[in-house]
């Protein structure tokens, strides 16, 4: 099922090798020699391996530190929708996955308590009215001397308080300023986003402590990393860190350093530090995992870098698998520099941009290894 186009054998080789994979990236002469090095994988076989493949990249030498993060609502654009007092479920307008807006209803309550502060409202309202149409009209006697004027005092006092418990009654319907027609109270979207939840249905008694709907705009999303305390220390508030996730193989996400926690969370002994994310498309979800690659301290000059899966040990070098088509990859061999968090220096082999496998290379290279029949050892003589 491995096919391998081993390079030809030649005591000269060894010697060409340790001299080339030093060469600058790209050069002729190296890729001239990797052109032997070849591993052809059937496809019933390239199902198993799962490969995945990332991107060479120039970036920063800072050091860098890979840490657990987890994915998280943007708690600026989110709420959490509840009624305001018990209430039986009418009809429920909005469910799970709509897109809402701020202000749009999402579900009709029929409420004893609002269509009994409405009615006190109605009331009071017309207790004000009925104060002032007897200040009118016993100032109108006043005017004419048929009465004195205390009696105007007593009417005008008389108004502010009917004005009073107008103001008490409305205070008490304040709660339920979203409320519909009569006893029905709506409840309506307090921000635009998404319906992450909704736990209602018709008929049933909404409590005024348990959440209806959790609405969030999910195009921008918190990544919040667990930082141990001797590294988040170091980083800076801007710096963009890289988010790799367990359900999207193969693609990593950046966004800047929004906030760093000012306490230790004491069992783990780490400092929340959260980033920001677009979230294009939906892809990302909260709750999801993630591992973050963040810069720490201060930021060096640009190198070639890979993740630290992609580099195997081939033989007595260091080396790459190249993509080529389906089921087939060149073995570059590549100069292995420093440790960067998650990453790996290379000095010479790939140069940015060119895409090499991930996941899988340690399959890749076991099954090389297997078919130049050399168990592990250099497959030229």
């Amino acid at each position: 099922m491995v096919v391998v186009v081993l390079a030809a054998c030649g005591g000269d080789k060894v010697h060409e090798r340790h001299v080339d994979e030093h060469l600058p990236a790209g050069s002729g002469t190296q890729r001239a020699r990797e052109q032997g090095d070849h591993v052809s994988i059937a496809p019933e076989m390239l199902r198993d391996l799962r490969i995945t493949t990332a991107k060479v990249e120039s970036r920063a030498a800072g050091e860098r530190v890979s840490v657990l993060a987890d994915v998280r609502v943007n708690q600026d654009a989110y709420a959490e929708v509840a009624s305001p007092t018990t209430a039986r479920v009418l009809r429920v307008l909005a469910k799970a996955g709509d897109e809402v807006k701020a202000g749009q209803p999402l579900v009709e309550l029929a409420s004893a308590d609002v269509s009994k502060a409405r009615g006190e409202v109605q009331a009071a309202e017309e207790r004000v009215a009925i104060a002032n149409q007897n200040l009118a009209r016993k100032q109108a006697l006043h005017a004419d001397r048929l009465i004195p004027e205390r009696d105007v005092i007593e009417a005008r006092a008389a108004v502010k308080e009917a004005e009073a418990a107008r103001t008490a009654a409305a205070g008490q319907l304040q709660p339920f300023a979203v409320s519909g027609a009569g006893g029905v109270l709506v409840l309506r979207a307090q921000v635009g986003g998404t319906v992450i939840e909704r736990d209602v249905v018709v008929g049933q008694l909404a409590d005024p402590s348990k959440t209806l709907f959790r609405i969030g705009d999910l195009s921008k999303l918190w990544l919040v990393a667990h930082v141990f305390e001797r590294d988040a220390v170091r980083v800076q508030l801007g710096a963009t860190g890289a988010a790799s996730f367990a359900a999207l193989p193969g693609r990593t996400i950046e966004g800047p350093v929004v906030w760093i926690g000012r306490e230790v969370e004491t069992p783990s002994r780490t400092i929340p530090v959260r980033l920001e994310l677009a979230n294009p498309g939906g892809v990302l979800r909260p709750g999801m995992s993630a591992m973050v690659s963040l810069p720490v301290g201060e930021p060096g000059g640009p190198v070639i870098a890979v993740p630290m899966a992609a580099v195997q040990r081939v033989g007595d070098r260091w080396a790459v698998f190249i993509p080529r088509g389906v089921g087939e990859f060149d073995v570059r061999t590549v100069g292995r520099g420093r440790e960067l968090g998650g990453d790996v220096e290379i000095l010479s082999g790939v140069a940015a941009g060119e895409e090499v496998v991930v996941d899988g290379a340690f399959l890749l290279k076991a099954e090389f290894d297997k078919a130049s029949g050399e168990g592990g050892h250099d497959h030229e003589h």
